[in-house]
């Protein structure tokens, strides 16, 4: 069977070709009334498709779920079936990336934090400006909130610029319980094993070879190269930084997280509790 928009569409090629109206509705079988419909649906799903198709156009690598949050906060509340109708309808697709190699799920998992402020993961992510120069980034999450707490750029970063970053971040939010790193050269070196001692924080080292124990700064490095260093196109370092600073206060304040019911990291925080103290946890 041959819906309506279709027979309409075999109407206007017979007309393209020299028949008239009724001898083409004729020979289709089609009521010359139909040509005249206009769907209700169309004029309806319009207006969404157009605000999807911007959205879409400002984050290309989000998906329609991730979309929808958007467009709920815009004030249209639509479920995930439409939203995925017209995401398809308008024609809208995340570009594909290479399939990620999963981790057995017999593998033990390492310990994950409780509360607040508990956990603190690092992690290098490299890139390069137009100009050649390689810029380094030093990125720091809290596991728990996963807020973005900073991302050093930088041409070099040893581990004592990784001291002072971790200082800074110590004196404005207070001190974590452990910080989760690789093996890296900077990570285990005398200064800052010998500084975390000072400080009594507790080096929660991931055996070597063994990234996923590291998982969720991993998944927030392959996002900030995904939707920033991917996306973005610095000249010089000094851009690469301020570009930097402002993705990452997009990512704590704008961009909605699947794993915290599509709040933002601030959100979370600001919903269970303001000053979020070491060690404390947030009730569910």
């Amino acid at each position: 069977m041959v819906g309506a928009p279709a027979r309409r569409l075999q109407v206007a090629y017979a007309r393209s070709r020299g028949l008239s109206q009724r001898r083409a509705c004729a020979l289709l079988s089609t009521s010359r009334s139909s040509l005249h419909y206009e769907s209700r649906l169309e004029a309806r799903d319009k207006p969404l498709m157009a605000a999807m198709t911007d959205l879409a156009a400002t984050y290309p690598r989000f998906g329609y779920r991730r979309i929808n949050v958007f467009m709920e906060r815009l004030g249209h509340v639509m479920g995930a079936d439409k939203a995925f109708r017209l995401w398809s309808k308008a024609g809208l697709q995340v570009p594909r990336k290479r399939p990620r190699k999963r981790v057995a799920a017999s593998r033990p998992r390492p310990q994950l934090p409780m509360g607040a402020n508990e956990l603190w993961a690092y992690d290098f992510v490299y890139d390069a400006c137009a100009n050649g120069q390689q810029i380094k980034c030093l990125t720091v999450v809290d596991e728990y909130t996963r807020e973005c707490l900073a991302i050093d750029v930088a041409g070099s970063i040893r581990s004592g610029r990784v001291i002072e970053v971790l200082s800074r971040l110590i004196s404005e939010r207070g001190a974590p319980l452990s910080l989760r790193s690789d093996n890296g050269p900077e990570f285990v070196s005398k200064a800052l094993l010998r500084w975390a001692a000072q400080e009594s924080l507790d080096l929660a080292l991931i055996e070597p070879g063994k990234p996923w124990q590291n998982g969720l700064n991993e998944s927030f490095n392959g996002k900030f190269r995904d939707e920033c260093l991917s996306m973005e196109w610095f000249r010089c370092r000094s851009e690469a930084r301020v570009v930097i600073e402002e993705w990452r206060r997009h990512y704590n304040s704008i961009r909605p997280h699947s794993s915290l019911n599509n709040m933002t990291p601030e959100h979370f925080c600001r919903q269970y509790g303001k000053n979020l103290n070491r060690g404390e946890t947030l009730k569910n």
